[in-house]
């Protein structure tokens, strides 16, 4: 079964709701249920998403996409440089 790929509006929603069920009483593999989602998900979810609102979900997403973009450029201007040094060290 393929994976579903919530956002984080979603997630959140979804840990509010949980919230809200285990509140009442409820038992964490029944919520999980409720929710279609695994206990793993759920703890996951709660670890990253626990404290957060939509914004500043959405801030946090936003964040790690260009930290992604920044790790990219940092190791391709690290492999121009390692080929600089390379062709500066042989005399062509």
């Amino acid at each position: 079964m393929p994976r579903k790929r919530f956002t984080a509006e979603q997630i959140i929603t979804k840990l509010r709701e949980a919230e809200v069920l285990l509140s009442k009483g409820q038992k964490v593999g029944e919520v999980c249920r409720q929710l279609n989602v695994s206990e793993n998900t759920y703890f996951r979810w709660r670890k990253e998403y626990g404290g957060l609102d939509v914004q500043q979900a959405r801030h946090l997403k936003e964040l790690e996409k260009e930290n992604a973009r920044l790790k990219k450029l940092v190791a391709d201007l690290s492999l121009d440089i390692a080929i600089l040094k390379e062709a500066n060290r042989g005399n062509f």
